[in-house]
């Protein structure tokens, strides 16, 4: 029997190994984007029936809140409710979610969305409520399909602001605020009201920033200055 030869690692450059480090940076995002993979399959193979089961059952609304708080409180977040748009989530999910992980790292990135997707649902659903109670929506309204990601993309989108240096973090800043603000300004959903929730805690998570912790970039010991202080744990997986 011939030895079987030893594998070659891949280089460092290799395209193979910047993804591998790219992953294991951030594996919060990804372990994320893998299950809401898994359950847009699940729906988008379901039959109509089996379909609209799963996404009042999964979502986050009033009913749901009442009857079961802290599975729909969690279980919502991985579900979609349009499966073609996963390749979009996938994109968002690189660009925003990784990016954010990756500089604050998994804990206190997964601090960040968690309360601001479960913040913006609890008040949002209020609204809600309120709307019901007032007569001002019908109560059907209890049991509309309030499911998916966009809170916690929102709050994720807010903290990406300081990440970016000046004046690109200003004009990313009112980008954002655009791209959130016109739709509560002149649609005004529950939906529009959560995501500026989430937002706005995206924006109020200064304080977990490595800029916050660490002082600006260009002291000694920051992550991003001149100094010697620790790297970034991306830059020192592809080092590896």
């Amino acid at each position: 029997m011939k030895p079987v030869p030893p594998v070659t690692p891949l280089p460092p450059r290799h395209p193979l190994h910047r993804v591998s480090a790219w992953v294991r940076s951030t594996p919060g995002t990804h372990i994320w984007l893998l299950i809401i993979g898994i359950t847009s399959l699940v729906v988008a193979s379901a039959s109509a029936g089996f379909e609209h089961f799963l996404l009042h059952r999964n979502s986050s609304n009033i009913h749901e809140l009442n009857e079961h708080p802290l599975p729909s409180l969690l279980i919502s977040g991985f579900w979609i409710e349009q499966p073609q748009s996963f390749l979009l989530y996938v994109v968002m999910f690189e660009l925003v979610h990784a990016n954010v992980e990756r500089w604050l790292g998994t804990w206190r990135w997964l601090l960040t969305v968690g309360c601001a997707h479960i913040a913006a649902t609890l008040i949002s659903q209020e609204l809600v409520l309120l709307a019901i109670e007032g007569h001002r929506m019908p109560r059907s309204m209890a049991h509309v399909v309030d499911i998916g990601v966009s809170y916690g993309l929102a709050a994720a989108a807010g903290v990406l602001t300081y990440r970016l240096r000046r004046p690109w973090s200003y004009v990313y800043g009112v980008g954002v605020l655009l791209f959130f603000g016109v739709p509560l300004l002149t649609g005004a959903t529950f939906t529009d009201f959560g995501h500026a929730i989430a937002l706005a805690l995206g924006f109020a998570a200064w304080p977990l920033t490595p800029e916050a912790r660490n002082g600006p970039p260009d002291e000694p010991g920051h992550p991003d200055g001149a100094g010697d202080g620790p790297r970034e744990r991306g830059d020192a997986a592809q080092d590896a």
